[in-house]
């Protein structure tokens, strides 16, 4: 294992139902940074949310950040964040079609789909709640409207600890699997020795990529 990659909310940090470890952080830090593994946190929070996570619960700082659902990469390094300076070229080099703007109009009279606020939007991401029990009926609806013509990916999950349903619509090079694949491959990391942990539904992607996958043990039915 050259690269140990993680989702954060209930993954890594123990803010599910089950309960706390209380050595485990302290044992994660400790070894990563023994062992010289590369930590690469994978997660839909934004930069400030991730922040705030480990100062909360203590854990480490990552070598790099793939935040926002995968569409944004950051170096960590003497305590400052660093945007890749190459992420945002590839994207829309290899997405031609993604348009944010236009994918907002498409799915504005779409009932029971409610965008979220603009924290959590931004380029490369377009996120939206449907409340659990209309996910069913409101999922075929969107990806029909979308219908694969701005190079997109909708990626849908549950937020148990709200109880609503999640759904990033994401250019299909700028996911939690794309972001990982373009770190490791900077890395010339070859992805069997990279090692990929999730418990939700946006994690599926980087779990069924090729990497060695760790599917944690209070992960969603759903996935």
């Amino acid at each position: 294992m050259k690269i140990l990659a993680t989702d954060l909310d209930r993954t890594l940090l123990p803010n599910g139902s089950w309960e706390k470890d209380e050595e485990a952080i302290d044992l994660f830090n400790k070894l990563t940074i023994e062992q010289g593994v590369t930590v690469v946190y994978v997660t839909g929070r934004n930069l400030d949310l991730t922040s705030k996570a480990l100062k909360e619960y203590g854990v480490r700082p990552p070598d790099i950040l793939c935040g926002d659902v995968g569409t944004t990469i950051r170096a960590y390094k003497d305590g400052q964040w660093t945007a890749d300076p190459d992420w945002d070229s590839h994207v829309l080099k290899t997405s031609p079609r993604w348009d944010g703007a236009k994918i907002v109009e498409v799915l504005r009279n779409i009932e029971g789909l409610v965008e979220q606020g603009a924290e959590h939007q931004n380029p490369f991401k377009q996120s939206y709640f449907i409340a659990v029990d209309k996910m069913e009926t409101v999922l075929p609806q969107v990806h029909r409207a979308l219908g694969g013509n701005y190079d997109e990916v909708a990626v849908d999950s549950i937020d148990h600890g709200a109880n609503t349903g999640l759904v990033d619509i994401l250019p299909l090079s700028a996911t939690k699997q794309t972001a990982l694949e373009f770190v490791a491959k900077k890395f010339q990391i070859p992805k069997g020795e990279v090692v990929f942990c999730g418990d939700s539904g946006n994690d599926i992607l980087p779990l069924t990529a090729g990497f060695s996958g760790v599917l944690v043990r209070n992960a969603d039915k759903q996935l």
